[in-house]
Formats: structure tokens, C-alpha cells, sequence
């Protein structure tokens, strides 16, 4: 099976660059790297807690449709770039965000500090 290219996504406040194939969504990135995300839905579109915002790179992803609009207008702290985790798939190297609370309440103290003091 020929993998496709691959991508670079860069999360802050982690500091943690990791490369997925092109056409992944957010949250699957950071499901593949164990980044944490809340995703209380499933990746479904149907809430607003994999909100993130977009630092570099907003035009290197999927455009939003009509489904994400609306639930971005539920989330915390929204701005011209926020996107939603499960909906934004990626198409070149992008640079996320995810707000505090966005990071999920699963990862742990012990994964946050794995990955923020990953080289």
C-alpha cells in the first residue's frame, strides 16, 4: 500500500511537531500521537469541544462547511481562526493551538509532561 505525502502540524502550547499524511484531520493527528484533544462528540461535528485555533497555515486546511460554522458558534474563545478538530483536514504544514480547555481531561498530568518535554 503507497502512503501518501506527508505533513507537519505543530501544537502549541506543546511545542510537539509531528508528521501525518496529507487529508488527516486534526483530531485524528492527535489521536495517531496521543496529543491531548477533547472530542466529546466522537469527531462527529456535533459540539464544540475539539475547537482549536489556527496559528500558520489556515489555508493549508479543508474549508469549513455549513455543519462547523454553526458548531463553532458554541465554542469558548472563538476567533477568525478557529476550527474545529475533526472537521479540518490537512493539506501542508500548519501550526494549532488547542486552549486550555480544549486539552482533554484524559490525557493526565503524566502525557502533558511527556509531551512537553519531548526534543
Amino acid at each position: 500500500m503507497e502512503r501518501g505525502p506527508l505533513v507537519r502540524i505543530t501544537f502549541r502550547p506543546l511545542n510537539v511537531t509531528v508528521e501525518v499524511p496529507e487529508g488527516q484531520s486534526i483530531l485524528e493527528s492527535c489521536e495517531t500521537h496521543r496529543i491531548p484533544l477533547e472530542h466529546s462528540c466522537g469527531g462527529n461535528c456535533a459540539c464544540s469541544t475539539c475547537h482549536v485555533i489556527i496559528r500558520d497555515g489556515l489555508d493549508r486546511l479543508s474549508p469549513p462547511e455549513d455543519d462547523e460554522l454553526d458548531q463553532l458558534d458554541e465554542a469558548e474563545g472563538l476567533t477568525l481562526t478557529s476550527r474545529l478538530g475533526c472537521q479540518a483536514k490537512i493539506f501542508g504544514d500548519v501550526e494549532v493551538e488547542i486552549p486550555p480547555q480544549q486539552q482533554t481531561l484524559s490525557a493526565g498530568a503524566e502525557e502533558m509532561s511527556r509531551l512537553a518535554h519531548q526534543p
